[in-house]
């Protein structure tokens, strides 16, 4: 079973996101483990601090390297052989192919979820990726997390139900987005569903989806 890790100062926004639908789906078939690491737990003396200024001077808290080292480490006695991932805006941009790849291979993950202004450079000395979901700036590193676990849990073999659905999805064929579909009834208000989907003709079907899937 592949094992997911999560440090994070807000392990409660895990739990929906972990708890519902394809990623309960994941656990209950034995996929995939969660576990969500609380980095408030490693802070240091009575107070628990996890943060502090930054030298040099300048605006907001930084992330301290001790309770980091330690939250990782603790992670890597679960699975040594994890990958650890930071997703910062100056990671690699993430996109479909790289979900497929980590999907399909065997390693753990553990995600380190920044916060504040960021995080003591020293911390880099244990991350094996740097990802970024987009080239824009978020709170903290959570949400970006929950996004790529996302996209590599669904891929999972009996995740999603059918393995057909992931092959025909958007952005798993280059550039294409997936085509318009249509469900019952065939004519609501006025808008009907296209002729060549009633036809039970699969040739011209597939020739329909493939002229309308839209590319980027």
């Amino acid at each position: 079973m592949r094992k997911i890790q999560i440090i994070t100062l807000f392990p409660e926004m895990f739990e929906g996101v972990l708890g519902s639908s394809m990623m309960w789906k994941a656990q209950k078939e034995g996929a995939v483990q969660f576990e969500v690491i609380n980095l408030r737990d490693f802070g240091l003396g009575a107070r628990k601090v996890v943060d502090d200024t930054p030298y040099g001077g300048g605006d907001g808290m930084l992330l301290k390297p001790e309770p980091l080292f330690a939250a990782i480490e603790k992670a890597k006695e679960n699975d040594s052989g994890a990958k650890v991932v930071l997703p910062t805006p100056r990671g690699v941009l993430w996109n479909q192919a790289t979900a497929q790849t980590w999907s399909d291979s065997n390693d753990g993950y553990i995600f380190v979820c920044g916060r504040y202004e960021g995080y003591d450079e020293r911390v880099t000395t244990l991350i094996d990726e740097q990802v970024r979901v987009g080239d824009y700036v978020l709170t903290g590193g959570e949400l970006p997390t929950m996004t790529i676990i996302d996209s590599i849990v669904r891929l999972m073999p009996g995740v999603l139900g059918g393995e057909a659905s992931a092959e025909i999805e958007s952005f798993s064929d280059g550039d294409n987005l997936e085509f318009p579909q249509y469900t019952r009834p065939e004519d609501f208000r006025g808008m009907k569903v296209p002729d060549v989907l009633l036809s039970g003709n699969h040739a011209e079907i597939a020739k329909w989806r493939d002229e309308n899937s839209s590319k980027i």
